[in-house]
């Protein structure tokens, strides 16, 4: 078993930057890969970026398009500690965030949400103009 928890949400103007992190716990050396998800309200979960724990071939991040260039994804799930730097805020980033996690090869597809397998309970952020 794999515990996650999130921190670090809270209210940010646009333009502005969180740092969002998961503590993770338990299980931590089956896990395959680690990530952040995202839903805002009306709208189905989303990645927001994702990375293969411990893989020295292929240790970059995927992120979404809406994260590339303004999220950085940090710890490479080897760690106990996984953090999401957002900076260049803007409203449409509001939503509750999710830490993820999967022991398993994503039989889903990398990222979809029913490869992951283990969820924190979300942090809320709010982009205001």
């Amino acid at each position: 078993q794999v515990q996650l928890v999130e921190s670090g949400g809270g209210l940010a103007q646009s333009g502005g930057s969180l740092r969002l992190s998961c503590a993770a716990s338990g299980s931590i050396v089956s896990v395959r890969t680690m990530g952040w998800y995202r839903q805002a309200p009306g709208k189905e979960r989303e990645s927001v970026a994702l990375i293969i724990r411990g893989d020295a071939t292929n240790s970059a991040a995927d992120y979404s398009d809406s994260a590339k260039g303004r999220f950085t994804l940090s710890g490479d799930g080897a760690e106990s500690t996984m953090y999401l730097q957002m900076n260049s805020l803007v409203p449409e980033d509001t939503a509750i965030y999710f830490c993820a996690a999967t022991t398993g090869t994503w039989s889903w597809g990398f990222r979809s949400t029913r490869s992951y397998e283990y969820w924190g309970q979300g942090t809320q952020v709010t982009v205001s103009l």
